[in-house]
This record gives C-alpha cells, sequence and structure tokens, in this order.
C-alpha cells in the first residue's frame, strides 16, 4: 500500500512518524485522559506543520493536485497510526489478547482511495472479527475523541465482518465506501480476511446493479447541480464533469474488474492509453483547483464561486491575454477538462455497456427505437450508428459529418465507440472545411427541423464541431465572467439555437405566441440558425464583440453556401443582435423617436422578425429566470411599433392621432359620461397618452376617479402580462417624489423594473411603477402589498428618516461584490426629440435607483420615465430628463455637473440618500 504515496517526494518533511512516535513514547504519566490529550496536543501540531507544508508545495507548483491529495492522506494515515498505537500501546494495552479481541483500521471513500483536499472529512471505518469486545469500544472511542481533538472531521462507523457484509448488500452508500477501503493500521490479516469476503458475498454477481445504481445515483446529482456541467459557478466535486464522476469510473471499474488504481483501467480494456493520460490530466487539474478551494476558503468548500474563480486563477498562476482575462481563460481550461470527463464518461459506458447490457436495455443514452432504411457504410449496433472499421473516418473525412446528419435524420443515437473515433479524429475536419459536401451536411444538422441541439451538443463533444468551425472552437468553454450569463458561450449558442427550433415547431406557443407566429413568416430559415450560431462567435476577442462577429460571418457564410444576400443579412444581425434588447429595455417607447430610430437601422420586416427571434432565444438561453413577462411585453411593443412604421410609414399615424386612438378606447372601455371623460382628458398631458399602454390607462383613469380628492392614493396589483405588480402613486406634485417613492419601494423589499412619471395640469403626480420581488417576480401576496403601500405613505409623509431605514437593508446579492464594474454616465441629446436620455451604468445594489433619483432632484431637472434593465451584477437605468422649464438639459456646464453627479451617486460616493 505504501505505493499510494510514491508520488508525494519528500514525505518525511511532511511528518516524520518515528520522530513523533520517540516524542509520544517520552510522555509521562498513567492517566488515559491526560496522556490522551499531551499526545493530541503534539499531534494537532504536527497536522498543522503538514498542512503547512502540503500548502507550501502546492503554492510552488500550483497545478500538482493529485500529489497534493495524495499528499494529505498520507499525512492523516501517519497521524492515525500514531494515534492507533498510543491507544493500544499505553492508554489500553493487552497483555493476552482473545481471538475476538482484534481491531482492523481501514480508511473508506475518498481517503481510502489515498486523494483528500486540505479540509476534508477523515471516513474510516473499524472491522472486528464479532461483536464488538469493551476492550475493542474503548479503543475505538478514545481513537475518536482524539481525531475531535486534532480539529478533524470524522466520519466513522464500527462493525463486525458479518454486519459489514449485511450493511453493504442492503446500501449502495455503504458498498461504494467500502469498495474503496484500504488497511491503515491494526490487524492486517483481519483486513484481508474482510475484503476477501466483500468480493464474495458482496460484489460478486451485482455487477449490473450496481452500474444501474451508480448511473442513477450520478443522474440525479447531475439534475441537482444544474444538468449541465458548463454552468459558470460549477461544483467542481459533484458538478457535471466533476469530480465525482471520475471517480464513479473508477469505482465501476473497481467493481467489475476488481482494479485497484485509476492507471489499471487501462490494463483491462477500459481506456487506451491516450484516453488514460486524459483522465489522468482532468484527475490532477481538478485535484488542483480543490485544494486551493479549500486552502482559500480555510474549509472544504467546493463550489467554485465567482468571488473565488478570480484568486484560483491568480493561485495558479494565469495570466491576462489581449481579450481575454485570466480568470476567464482558468475557467475555460477547467470546462475543457470538465467535457473531457464527458467523452471519457461515454467511452467507459459503452465498454461496460456491451459486456453487461442485454439487448436494447443499455445504461447510456435513451435508446431510440426507429431504425434507418440507409445508413451510406455506417453499422447500426442495437439501434446505434457504428462503423464498420477503424479507419472509418480516415478513408473519407466527410463522414465526420455525415455520421452527424444521419444521426439526425434517422433519429438514432451515435454508438460511443464511434464517439470515440471521431474524437480521436477530429483534426481530420481540418482538411474538409471547404468540402461543399461537408459544408451542406453541417448545415443540415445546424438547420434540422427535429432536434438540432442534440446533435450539434454531440459533434461538440467529439471536437468536431470546433475543428470544422474554428471561430467555434475558440468559444467552446469560454466563459463570461460576470452574473448575467449562466453557461459557457458555445453551451449558450447550442440551446439559443435548441430553442429556435422548439419556437419553429410551435412547442412554445403558449410562451412566444408572437414568435411563433411570426416563425412561417421568416424567408430564409437558415439565415437565422446561423444568425444564432455566429451571435456570440466572437466572444473572448479584444473588441466588439458584435462587430468581429459580423467579419467572421462575411467570411463563413460562403463557405457554409449562403447566397451573398444571406450573408449579407446574417452579417448584419449580427452585427446588430444586441439593439433590440437594448432599445425595449433601455429606451422609451413611447417616444415615437425611439421607434424611428431603431427603424432607421432595422429597414425592413423581415430583418425584423429575424432579430426578434433572435432577440428572444439569446435572451432565453442565457440561464435560468432570464426572461419574463416584462420583457416580451417590451419587445413585442417595439415589434409592432417598428412594423406599424416599416410597413406604413410614420406619416400614416402621427402623435395626434395616437393620442386620439388612445382617449377613444378609454372612452369605449369606460362608462362615464362625455363630461367626466373631457374632464379627465383635459388634466392630463399629451405625453401620458402617448406613454401608458391602454390597460393603464383604463386602471389610472378608474382609480383617480375612485379616490376624488384625496391628496394621497396609493394602489398596487399584480399586472399579468408582464409578470410584475403595478404600483400606481397618485399625489400632490413635489420636487423629490420620485426618489422618495423608489427609496420606499426598496424598502419594502421591491425592485422598480420601469417607471412613468406625470403631472397632471392641476399639479397632481400621477406615477405608475412596474415592481418586482429580488429574484423577479411580482409583490401578490397581502402581506407585501400592504408593506408596499405603508412604505410609499411613510416615505411620502416625511414619517421616519428614511435614509436610516435604507442603510438599515441587507445586501441581497453580495456576490457582485467579485466584479469590478466602472461605473458610466452616457447623455444623449439626440435620441429624444423632447428629452434628454441619460444613461447609467453601475453596479446593482440596493437603493441604486433612489440614489440616482436623489442626484438628479439635486441637479433640478425634471424625471419624465426612467426606465431599469439588471444584466447580473450590472445596472443600466435610464432617464428622460427635461429642466424645471420643460426644455432639453443644452448647457455644457449643467450636462458636466450632472454627469458628475450621476456618477458620484452611481459609485456610492459621498452621495446623501434621500431623508
Amino acid at each position: 500500500m505504501s505505493m499510494r504515496f510514491d508520488n508525494v517526494p519528500n514525505r518525511r518533511a511532511i511528518i516524520d512518524r518515528r520522530a513523533i512516535a520517540d516524542s509520544l513514547t517520552a510522555l509521562e504519566g498513567n492517566d488515559p485522559a491526560l496522556l490522551r490529550r499531551a499526545a493530541t496536543a503534539m499531534l494537532k501540531e504536527a497536522l498543522d506543520a503538514g498542512r503547512a507544508e502540503i500548502a507550501r508545495r502546492l503554492a510552488e507548483r500550483p497545478s500538482r493536485g493529485l500529489e497534493a491529495a495524495n499528499a494529505q492522506a498520507f499525512l492523516v494515515d501517519q497521524l492515525l497510526k500514531l494515534l492507533f498505537d498510543l491507544v493500544t500501546d499505553r492508554l489500553y494495552p493487552l497483555s493476552n489478547p482473545t481471538a475476538a479481541e482484534r481491531l482492523t483500521l481501514v480508511a473508506v471513500g475518498g481517503y481510502g482511495r489515498g486523494e483528500m483536499a486540505p479540509f476534508s472529512d477523515v471516513d474510516i471505518g473499524f472491522l472486528t472479527p464479532w461483536k464488538q469486545t469493551p476492550w475493542a469500544e474503548q479503543v475505538i472511542e478514545s481513537m475518536l475523541y482524539g481525531l475531535w481533538d486534532m480539529g478533524l472531521k470524522v466520519g466513522h462507523s464500527s462493525r463486525s465482518l458479518d454486519e459489514m457484509v449485511r450493511q453493504a448488500k442492503s446500501d449502495v452508500t455503504i458498498r461504494t465506501a467500502l469498495l474503496e477501503g484500504r488497511f491503515v493500521w491494526g490487524d492486517e490479516a483481519l483486513y484481508d480476511e474482510a475484503m476477501a469476503r466483500f468480493r464474495a458475498e458482496v460484489t460478486s454477481g451485482t455487477e449490473r446493479q450496481f452500474i444501474a445504481d451508480k448511473l442513477a445515483e450520478r443522474n440525479g446529482r447531475h439534475v441537482k447541480m444544474g444538468d449541465t456541467r458548463y454552468v459558470v459557478e460549477p461544483n467542481v466535486k459533484e458538478g457535471k464533469g466533476g469530480l465525482r464522476d471520475l471517480h464513479a469510473l473508477f469505482w465501476i471499474g473497481k467493481y467489475v474488474y476488481d482494479v485497484d488504481r485509476a492507471a489499471q483501467l487501462v490494463d483491462v480494456g477500459l481506456y487506451t492509453p491516450d484516453e488514460y493520460r486524459l483522465f489522468h490530466r482532468a484527475d490532477n487539474f481538478l485535484w488542483a483547483v480543490r485544494c486551493h478551494l479549500h486552502l482559500a476558503a480555510g474549509r472544504a468548500e467546493d463550489r467554485l464561486t465567482f468571488d473565488m474563480q478570480r484568486e484560483i486563477a491568480e493561485r495558479m498562476r494565469y495570466a491576462d491575454r489581449p481579450g481575454k482575462a485570466a480568470v476567464e481563460r482558468f475557467m475555460q481550461y477547467y470546462f475543457l477538462q470538465a467535457k473531457t470527463v464527458g467523452a471519457l464518461t461515454g467511452v467507459f459506458l459503452a465498454h461496460i455497456d456491451d459486456q453487461f447490457a442485454g439487448r436494447g436495455r443499455r445504461f447510456g443514452l435513451p435508446q431510440l427505437r426507429r431504425k434507418p432504411r440507409k445508413l451510406n457504410g455506417f453499422l447500426l449496433d442495437r439501434g446505434r450508428l457504428a462503423l464498420p472499421n477503424d479507419a472509418f473516418f480516415a478513408e473519407d473525412p466527410v463522414r465526420l459529418l455525415e455520421i452527424f446528419a444521419l444521426a439526425d435524420l434517422h433519429g438514432v443515437e451515435i454508438h460511443p465507440l464511434a464517439m470515440r473515433a471521431a474524437t480521436r479524429d477530429a483534426k481530420l475536419a481540418d482538411t474538409i472545411r471547404r468540402d461543399p459536401r461537408a459544408n451542406a451536411l453541417f448545415l443540415d444538422v445546424l438547420t434540422s427541423p427535429r432536434d438540432p441541439e442534440l446533435v450539434l451538443r454531440w459533434m461538440n463533444e467529439t471536437g468536431v464541431f470546433g475543428r470544422f468551425v474554428p471561430d467555434f472552437g475558440r468559444v467552446v468553454a469560454q466563459m463570461q465572467f460576470d452574473m448575467y450569463h449562466h453557461y459557457t458561450v458555445d453551451e449558450h449558442t447550442i440551446r439559443a439555437i435548441g430553442l429556435l427550433a422548439r419556437i419553429e415547431r410551435g412547442e412554445l406557443a403558449a410562451e412566444h405566441p408572437l414568435a411563433t407566429e411570426i416563425s412561417s413568416q421568416i424567408v430564409s430559415r437558415r439565415v437565422l440558425y446561423v444568425a444564432v450560431l455566429l451571435h456570440d462567435i466572437a466572444k473572448g476577442r479584444e473588441g466588439d464583440h458584435s462587430i468581429l462577429g459580423a467579419a467572421v460571418a462575411e467570411r463563413l457564410c460562403p463557405r457554409f453556401g449562403l447566397t451573398r444576400a444571406e450573408t449579407e443579412t446574417v452579417a448584419w444581425l449580427v452585427r446588430y443582435h444586441l439593439i433590440m434588447s437594448a432599445t425595449a429595455f433601455k429606451r422609451d417607447l413611447s417616444d415615437f423617436k425611439t421607434i424611428l430610430d431603431f427603424t432607421a437601422i432595422v429597414q425592413s420586416a423581415e430583418r425584423l422578425r429575424l432579430l426578434l427571434i433572435l432577440t428572444i432565444v439569446d435572451i432565453r438561453a442565457v440561464g435560468p429566470g432570464t426572461w419574463n413577462g416584462w420583457k416580451r411585453q417590451l419587445l413585442g411593443d417595439l415589434y409592432e411599433a417598428g412594423e406599424e412604421v416599416l410597413r406604413l410609414g410614420h406619416k400614416q399615424r402621427g402623435r395626434g392621432e395616437r393620442i386620439t386612438a388612445k382617449q377613444e378606447g378609454l372612452a369605449a372601455a369606460l362608462d362615464w359620461d362625455e363630461g367626466k371623460l373631457a374632464a379627465f382628458v383635459r388634466r392630463l398631458p399629451e405625453a401620458y397618452w402617448i406613454a401608458e399602454p391602454e390597460d393603464v390607462l383604463v386602471h389610472n383613469a378608474r382609480f383617480v376617479a375612485g379616490v376624488g380628492d384625496a391628496q394621497l392614493a396609493i394602489d398596487a396589483q399584480v399586472y399579468i402580462q408582464r409578470g410584475a405588480t403595478l404600483v400606481t402613486v397618485y399625489a400632490a406634485d413635489h420636487p423629490g417624489i420620485f426618489y422618495r417613492i423608489a427609496g420606499a419601494i426598496h424598502v419594502a423589499g421591491g425592485n422598480i423594473i420601469d417607471a412613468r412619471i406625470h403631472t397632471t395640469r392641476d399639479g397632481m403626480a400621477l406615477d405608475n411603477f412596474l415592481v418586482q420581488d429580488p429574484v423577479g417576480r411580482p409583490f401578490d401576496e397581502a402581506e407585501q402589498l400592504a408593506r408596499l403601500r405603508t412604505a410609499i405613505e411613510d416615505a411620502l409623509a416625511n414619517r421616519g428618516r428614511l435614509i436610516e431605514r435604507l442603510k438599515a437593508k441587507p445586501l441581497p446579492r453580495t456576490r457582485a461584490d467579485a466584479f469590478r464594474i466602472e461605473p458610466n454616465v452616457l447623455i444623449d441629446n439626440k435620441a429624444s426629440n423632447r428629452f434628454t436620455v441619460v444613461e447609467v451604468n453601475a453596479r446593482d445594489r440596493p437603493a441604486l435607483l433612489n440614489q440616482l433619483a436623489h442626484a438628479l432632484f439635486q441637479s433640478k431637472v425634471t424625471i419624465h420615465s426612467a426606465h431599469v434593465a439588471t444584466y447580473g451584477e450590472r445596472a443600466v437605468d435610464t432617464f428622460y430628463l427635461t429642466d424645471l422649464t420643460g426644455d432639453k438639459i443644452a448647457t455644457g456646464t449643467r450636462l458636466k455637473a450632472l454627469e458628475k453627479r450621476l456618477l458620484d451617486a452611481a459609485a456610492g460616493r459621498a452621495v446623501e440618500l434621500a431623508a
């Protein structure tokens, strides 16, 4: 067993067992409690010194993960041996032991494998031949107290051999832990007897069930962790493509073939030497990351969170490169190793599958029943595409694309051994990039009406995708270091393509009725699919990825077989793929110049249709929770307004006609006499009728009429269409009303996502706010709505200092502190004919909107509308302003002063929160 630690150099510098044993022998006295206390203090000192030495070595050679993990296990081994000898020789010695008074100490779980992170639990088992004797109880209890006194977290069990066999048979977790059992100290003959019984009575004949149990456990773990190896805050131990997946392979190999080390998986034919090298590289890297994580956190920590990613990248000596930060380079390598683990899993399971699974009952991917009529030279092995010989791809490299096209066309999966061959031969794709047949096959897969997401993911797993389209290869495993994007760029792109296919098939009609309806009107399907493929292709390069991506599209599209016109459209879509969301979420859609500026760039109804669908799948593929009713409504509003302009020209419906139409719609919805309606209409300015949608106009009218002459009235109701709560405040207008309401809504636990500020001609404020809770849902409980009303009433009545309540609110998202965001203020006097448009970019934080609104109040400007968008840790707040006389803010000195105040507020510098 000593061979297990052969890769740990100069082990005596970590712990000198002989020297410590001599010191323990020199301890005087016979009182077991005092002796154990003195001994554990000595052992604790040795533990701390050993950990410090291992940490020092890891800092010097930060990529030697397995060496560090083995060194930790070696250190614990030596301490356990010293403690065991102390307890059995000094504290509870036996002069004439009976056959029952035998005890063996076994390392189980990861510790049994000889791998431990700095703060891992110490998993041990005590085995006795029969029922536990009083002597064994004393020894076990004393050892456990000693380990706890040393500050170790211990997972322990004590069993007789019969109990071990019985429990291992009934519990797969116990069986797995014992599977990795390793003798540490004590009666070695008893250990050998235990392992012989374990193999004969527990594992023999149960291999198939164990494999099925382990794969089911693995799948459940993946679902819990996000079911993708490309989540941007992965769990190094439990996540998909993490250490536990490698361990599962080793467990199965050990259970079936009784291998003792992962390297022996080559000897039994489960891996080629090259594949084992990949296994070892991934194992070593993941262990390095896990050990650094524990040391950086000062505790057991396996989640690679944003704040840890930067530190681990620094510890592992990654450096910045043009267009790519060190942390992004580190995480890209991490995801590439996770991808390798996935590929190795497929190969491994293929071998196990062929040995153990009966016909039609396989362990791997879900079975598909239909058989294709023609295979073009490929074989069909139990419903899976397989190769007739090992040189099949080399004979004609176009087959590297053909196998995926056939899998898609006939609805069959690809045999893992064919996937293995495709991975090995992926470099042959370099030679066929300009082959018309290969490009046609690739386009067939990409634009498949069936399930392009699944087959493209297979293509990506083998590396064929990245080789055939090298620009895509550059973003494989490329993360974006922010809280907005949940997946790597390649995973995001493939998910977006899958969403596009689902919209086209009508599967998402309930969530995306407009996109589903217009998808059938798209003239060129392949333009849309290629644009989705390429929209983020230039992420991670130095410069604007939209502009750089358009250049990539102009180069790639002709190769794929697209016409000049199609190429131009794809390049345009890539160049402007963010314009629709930016316009919808950051601009006032009731300001007609916004629509005119947008349509001046779009120019055609076909482009508008393509752009809407691209925008939807791009947002939805960012991650769970990024899509909501508010975004759907805003994009739909922008689409309809833009389509009307592009179809009819803006002169068809001028401002006056739109106001008249809104007022006529209000009259039709209300049962009011002409006088009452005319009086209400006269009270409100033109901007109000343009800004508010028809349903809000009706709601406001009924609300205002219902409150009569009240000087303050607040209404809050769930606005289902936008996935938010509509809060309407009707109050006597006065300077600073907006920042007070914004602060009050935050105190009540709400986030403002949109705001419309209006003043009636007789001096009343009529303000509409869309409010969500911190996780993007409406405020819909009676208690929440009551709290909202009370907070606004208190703020406007100046009851209690709002500043103190805002300061008392805890920060809900401290993870944002991991990101550096420089505050930025953009002032645009051209975006609107009537308003100065100010856009503020800042790190999202509580009461940010309140602080910005307070800065605007100090600047003596009037806020007409506010639009709030968040992208993970980044907030983008846009305000439509005039000076107090209703004109644009034009003078340079005022604009500079406004910019400075807003920058200070965005950065949180010396900002006096609203009282």
